[in-house]
């Protein structure tokens, strides 16, 4: 009687926090949204806090006051960074929220389909990891957004200096004119221009928010032009014509990796899909590999050649352009 109650007690609490967890996400995205339509408002994109900076004394805790522990593992773990790159209105203590709920939700949800200790443990651990890998992926599609945009920004820009504006109205053009995600780190250059920031740090400042190799580039001959002079539109234009060539190379490798990279899946995929299909029509069958100290070692053995298989298929279909 008592473990036909604990059962739905336990179904109830896992789908919660799998409900509070994507909830969670889903209000982050829903912030950001209406910061976006306040700055619209009021004209500006930047917040108090980045005018002040980092470590400026207004934007710093006082002394004496504890640092919430949410802050100290995101620091220690830089997230910070993560955060901003990927765009998030996220804050520690809601990102640990949903971590800690999606992993608990995981646990309690093997629990109840009794799996294994082990497959239980194993999934609230993946289920934990699940806020770290939206966070890196969407930091990815901002970065390839970004990288898209990019020749289009410095034609823009070219266009701009030729006509007789400055280098700063040639960034605001492109945050007038662009969508995001580029329009708003133009924004930010910019806006930090305005309040006095010399543009070379500024520059350095969006390097370092998007670590894009042709960005570097457009940083560095702005910097270099301001010390040794020459005609920046035409260097502008050509790094746009660059990128682009980068670009169709990049397609072309990509097209000529396909069945490289469609086999890497299947190779990586076929084995843990097997061991689920045979641990659902036989769970006694592979419980030697749980039980048995030969098994064990196998399975761990198992585990490591996959890592290992994964790394060496990335090494041959990931080729740099």
């Amino acid at each position: 009687m008592m473990m036909s109650l604990l059962i739905p007690i336990a179904a109830f609490i896992g789908v919660a926090a799998l409900i509070g967890g994507v909830a969670l996400l889903l209000r982050g995205r829903t912030e950001e949204v209406m910061e976006s339509r306040l700055a619209q408002l009021t004209n500006t994109k930047s917040t108090l806090k980045d005018q002040l900076g980092a470590g400026s004394v207004l934007s710093s805790p006082l002394s004496g006051v504890a640092i919430n522990w949410a802050d100290k593992v995101v620091k220690a773990f830089n997230l910070n960074r993560l955060f901003t790159q990927a765009n998030v209105a996220l804050t520690p203590m809601k990102f640990m929220t949903i971590t800690g709920g999606l992993a608990a939700g995981g646990l309690i949800f093997g629990m109840v389909l009794q799996w294994h200790i082990g497959l239980c443990v194993l999934l609230a651990v993946s289920c934990a990891f699940l806020p770290l890998l939206w966070l890196k992926f969407k930091r990815a599609r901002r970065f390839k957004q970004f990288a898209a945009q990019l020749p289009d920004a410095l034609e823009l820009i070219a266009r701009a200096l030729r006509s007789g504006h400055s280098i700063g109205a040639g960034f605001n053009l492109v945050a007038q004119e662009m969508s995001d995600p580029i329009a708003s780190e133009f924004t930010k250059v910019f806006e930090e221009q305005n309040l006095g920031i010399p543009i070379d740090e500024a520059l350095k400042n969006m390097v370092e928010r998007i670590p894009n190799l042709d960005l570097k580039f457009f940083a560095t001959a702005i910097i270099l032009q301001r010390t040794t002079g020459g005609d920046l539109a035409e260097i502008l234009d050509k790094i746009g014509e660059l990128v682009r060539e980068r670009f169709k190379i990049w397609g072309q490798v990509q097209a000529l990796t396909g069945e490289g990279r469609l086999s890497g899946v299947v190779l990586l995929g076929l084995p843990p899909v097997l061991f689920a299909a045979v641990y659902k029509l036989n769970p006694d069958y592979l419980m030697v590999l749980f039980k048995d100290e030969l098994g064990i070692k196998m399975l761990a053995g198992a585990v490591v050649m996959q890592l290992l298989g994964a790394l060496v298929i990335r090494k041959i279909v990931n080729i740099k352009v």
